[in-house]
């Protein structure tokens, strides 16, 4: 076994640190995490001055900011309903970013490249818990496959800049995300966020009776974003993909808990945290996606000794917490 203690660490401090996506919800944390290393300079670039889908763009953020470091977090996702109505847009989005992004590190010769992936990748009927090495035995849920397959091709472009031109670069693969700044519009959110509003919301209102897609017997597993975040740090710092003779490849690695619920536990146990005792109504016309979604993490404590830490329950609570306390008024 590799003792990620025995490789030295990579040092983010005193270099120039790219995070695309550092404004959104899992950027935001890591970005927290960031700064305490005392990098040389932060930077988070903003769609509206640069649209990663364009080189041209990507081009002058490389030139305007001289990245060493690039933590490629930024996606256009959402939950099922939105995956169903922008299945074009997800594919061309997500793929170029990455290959725009890829290029230009390579160009730079970055000192280290880290392509935050999505569980979506991994194949429909995938046997329980995902094994990274799974990942190519088929093909991913038809909902959620542009999205997924976008994220896969660069899982390849990342190991082939690698080998051919020596770009440090790993691939992360983290399960459903949950916690505080999450997106709670019901339009594009997914399961925890929904649920969390519409049983808060109930509350408030007094109803008695709350809607949740499908059946409720699709399982999944959710990650607190700040141990996201953490494990994101932890991989950037400890996995060093030199893919010499008898060293570590930039093999893709599971980021989660090792901890699987269905979607019906799921609701019952959020009902009990923001305090909803009324019914819960499955509109079964609407789709599971994915039937079974669980992790096998051994992978990211064997290669950079990095392990999820808080407790669901206590995750949700303050999930829940914090959407009372900044939902709109």
């Amino acid at each position: 076994m590799n003792d990620p203690s025995s490789r030295d660490s990579f040092s983010l401090s005193g270099r120039r640190v790219l995070v695309t996506g550092g404004a959104g919800f899992l950027g935001r944390h890591l970005c927290d995490l960031i700064e305490k290393r005392e990098p040389a300079a932060l930077i988070v670039p903003r769609s509206k001055e640069y649209d990663l889908t364009e080189q041209a763009d990507v081009r002058r953020l490389f030139a305007d900011h001289a990245p060493e470091v690039i933590l490629h977090l930024a996606a256009e996702v959402g939950g099922i309903g939105a995956n169903r109505e922008n299945p074009g847009r997800y594919w061309y989005a997500n793929a170029m970013m990455g290959l725009n992004l890829l290029e230009e590190a390579r160009k730079a010769e970055a000192a280290k490249f880290v392509q935050v992936g999505t569980i979506c990748s991994y194949p429909n009927l995938t046997p329980v818990p995902f094994q990274e090495d799974d990942l190519w035995n088929g093909y991913p849920e038809v909902t959620n496959a542009p999205y997924g397959v976008a994220k896969k091709s660069l899982y390849v472009g990342a190991d082939a800049y690698r080998r051919q031109y020596g770009l440090p670069a790993i691939s992360l693969l983290p399960v459903n995300l949950y916690g505080p700044h999450d997106n709670f519009d019901l339009r594009t959110s997914h399961v925890i966020p929904a649920l969390i509003r519409k049983m808060v919301e109930a509350v408030d209102r007094g109803e008695d009776r709350v809607t949740a897609w499908g059946s409720g017997r699709a399982s999944r597993e959710f990650l607190f974003v700040r141990d996201a975040a953490d494990g994101i740090l932890a991989a950037t710092e400890r996995y060093q993909p030199t893919g010499g003779e008898g060293e570590l490849g930039g093999d893709p690695v599971n980021l989660g808990s090792g901890r699987e619920i269905t979607i019906r536990d799921l609701a019952g146990l959020i009902a009990e945290v923001v305090g909803f005792s009324g019914e819960i109504v499955w509109d079964e016309t609407k789709p599971d996606g994915q039937p079974r979604r669980c992790l096998d993490t051994t992978r990211a404590k064997e290669r950079f000794g990095w392990e999820a830490a808080t407790d669901f329950r206590a995750g949700l609570a303050e999930t829940a917490d914090w959407y009372r306390a900044h939902r709109p008024a």
